[in-house]
């Protein structure tokens, strides 16, 4: 690429990295985004993101189809986030903890169960190309994207349009804002917050399946790299709207594929630290947002966080 494109292909790769690394951000964000909605936080995702991947990947490698693979990821995060659910609705008990336990309990089950996954070769997800247009190759391996992105963006204006102009984006945001005031309206408010709380679930098993049968494309105890952590941060610096989620899970995949980028043009000296770029920047994006007036701006009032 280098010979080809010369410095052209810093760019170049970052875009491609941004529409590929993009991808998991993006429905584990929205996903959580439709949970916080509800009034609950999930901090459990990252171990539902990793027992996704294995599931993902395990479903592929049995039933030979990476959409079921896709599928059983999905049913895999559900049933965690039911689980999730079922825990926060009994009294007296914190959805911070529980997450946290969870995290811990997926990521245990994920490395137990997929031990055996390690080795095998699992049908992989298709790539669509962008890049048609362009006469050289490296343009069009670089904007290579999978359905599951396109799906993504497709999610992120449907929830736009369901929050705010349909009458079930008003019950969640209701649930979300004031249980007594849903409650009066004779909105039941468990039920809706263990919709939620499976369809983040869901979400974040599919984005699982993303990463062991697209990108990076295998199965292995640390393919998460914290990214379901880091996109419960991104859905408060999205500020709740599915839109900006998906700016935000752009960002992100541009500063994660930064390190591969400048690796490319043969920057050897240094360039590893640019590997940390999405952690410094969810600390710096934290950091901004942390100011007492912004910090909770937008944010659905019934979240153990803005209490």
């Amino acid at each position: 690429m280098n010979s080809d494109l010369g410095l052209w292909a810093v760019p170049i790769a970052v875009l491609g990295g941004m529409l590929r690394v993009s991808t998991p951000f993006l429905f584990v964000s929205l996903g959580e985004c439709v949970t916080e909605k509800s009034g609950r936080i999930n901090l459990g995702l990252e171990g539902t993101l990793v027992f996704g991947a294995m599931a993902g990947y395990g479903g592929s490698y049995l039933t030979g189809s990476p959409w079921l693979g896709v599928l059983a990821a999905g049913i895999a995060g559900l049933l965690f986030g039911l689980l999730h659910a079922a825990l926060c609705s009994l009294p007296k008990v914190n959805d911070i903890a529980v997450g946290i336990a969870l995290m811990i309990l997926g990521s245990g089950l994920a490395f137990f169960f997929g031990k055996p996954l390690i080795q095998p070769a699992a049908p992989m997800l298709p790539g669509l190309s962008l890049g048609a247009w362009s006469s050289v190759p490296q343009v069009r391996a670089a904007l290579e994207v999978s359905p599951p992105f396109l799906i993504g963006v497709v999610v992120a204006v449907l929830l736009l349009f369901v929050f705010k102009r349909t009458r079930i984006g008003l019950v969640l945001r209701m649930v979300g804002d004031s249980a007594d005031a849903a409650r009066a309206m004779g909105y039941p408010i468990i039920p809706v917050r263990v919709a939620a709380t499976a369809f983040g679930g869901f979400m974040a098993g599919v984005a699982g399946a993303y990463l062991s049968l697209y990108y990076p494309g295998s199965w292995n105890e640390h393919i998460s790299s914290g990214q379901g952590l880091i996109a419960v941060a991104l859905v408060i610096f999205a500020r709740w709207n599915p839109l900006a989620c998906l700016g935000a899970a752009l960002i992100f995949g541009g500063a994660g594929a930064l390190g591969p980028a400048l690796q490319s043009v043969g920057v050897t000296s240094g360039y590893y630290l640019f590997y940390a770029a999405p952690y410094i920047l969810t600390l710096v994006i934290l950091f901004v947002t942390s100011s007492p007036r912004k910090a909770l701006e937008g944010a659905p009032r019934e979240l153990s966080i803005t209490r």
